[in-house]
């Protein structure tokens, strides 16, 4: 069953999932496809949390204790969010050891609501570092704007980051030169760069969804030759970009001082559009460096009938161009399409965040003491 998934972890392919919970840590399930499905990391986001905190009872016990000491909301998801990752980090922790601290992480994100307050972030990040307090994580900071600049300052003290949420290859490309900034702020502080680590979360199934509506309205047979390829043409553009920024004079500067290369991850991968097969945005996205985080049925379906066929994303540039060049001569603008992708993915974490916050309030309600 893990035939294709060897293939791809051999091909230079991290396999992470993307997901976490109390019950894949208590059960063995995250230890088990450790052991048996090549995963060597671990990816969250608000809306993974919401979904596991509000569903079954394994959070109880620490939410009635919670509840007892009379927490606010805020602080009872933070206990309970870190725990997991905590946890999760230990389990993972072989793995971070046998790569140099490259592989075995988990990643945990800022509050989404401070994604537009640079100092805010930074703050976040520094407190969810301090919380979890395992050398094994990644701190999810969303490429927005404001982003940009608590990227280099996190970077700076030495707290190892998950850039997410990036949609556009000019934001990317700035993405990568607040990495770079945050090393050499980190060099100048008379940190170990070895110990920095970092990865670019490259949102790949959003951009097929958002082009493909566009595609639709327009209507022509050229418009609907072209679904489902602008968004491969736009990670495997993103892989060339990376090429290029990680062999300049400025990195290599960082590297002979041991710098690590911040990789190309590829998220949001499973397929939304049925037509698609399951495994095109793993298949398709096979390159050296880089990390695929799954959801576990894109895992399980790459596992059964993944097709791994070596390299499938250097070689392409001049093609993904192409494609990406053909959709704007039908009209659609990429800048509106990665903009809008990049607020609505801040708005949906958003209202994750806050559905969070409104059913562990409930929980937390339910579980306080009644009073003598």
């Amino acid at each position: 069953m893990t035939d294709a998934l060897k293939r791809l972890s051999d091909e230079g392919v991290a396999i992470w999932l993307d997901d976490l919970s109390r019950k894949r840590i208590t059960s063995g399930n995250l230890a088990e496809l450790i052991d048996q499905s090549h995963v060597v990391g671990v990816t969250t986001n608000p809306s993974i949390f919401q979904k596991a905190i509000s569903s079954g009872d394994g959070y109880d016990q620490q939410l009635a204790d919670l509840a007892t000491r009379r927490v606010t909301v805020e602080e009872a998801i933070r206990m309970i969010t870190t725990a997991d990752v905590r946890d999760a980090a230990d389990i993972l922790r072989p793995v971070h050891d046998r790569t140099d601290g490259q592989d075995g992480r988990v990643s945990i994100e800022v509050d989404p609501r401070l994604a537009h307050d640079t100092a805010a972030t930074v703050a976040e990040a520094k407190q969810l570092a301090w919380l979890v307090d395992r050398p094994n994580t990644l701190i999810k900071i969303p490429a927005t704007r404001a982003g940009l600049p608590a990227i280099t300052e996190v970077i700076g003290r030495g707290i190892s980051v998950n850039v997410t949420l990036i949609f556009s290859l000019a934001r990317y490309r700035e993405v990568m030169d607040a990495y770079l900034a945050g090393l050499e702020k980190a060099k100048a502080a008379g940190l170990d760069l070895s110990l920095i680590h970092s990865v670019a979360s490259f949102f790949v199934s959003r951009v097929d969804s958002e082009i493909d509506k566009r595609l639709d309205a327009v209507g022509t047979d050229e418009a609907k030759a072209l679904k489902g390829k602008a968004a491969l043409a736009n990670a495997r553009l993103a892989y060339e970009a990376y090429e290029e920024v990680f062999s300049s004079d400025r990195w290599t500067a960082l590297e002979r001082v041991g710098a690590n290369k911040q990789r190309a991850l590829w998220a949001s991968t499973g397929v939304k559009d049925p037509a698609y097969k399951d495994t095109l945005y793993v298949d398709d996205l096979v390159a050296p460096n880089t990390v695929n985080t799954m959801p576990e049925a894109t895992l399980e379906a790459t596992a059964d009938h993944g097709q791994i066929t070596g390299d499938t994303v250097r070689g392409t540039y001049e093609q993904a161009r192409a494609e990406l060049d053909a959709v704007a001569k039908l009209g659609i603008s990429y800048d509106d399409v990665v903009q809008l992708l990049e607020d609505e993915g801040v708005e949906k974490f958003e209202a994750s965040w806050n559905d969070l916050l409104k059913s562990t309030e409930a929980e937390l309600q339910r579980l306080a003491p009644t009073e003598a």
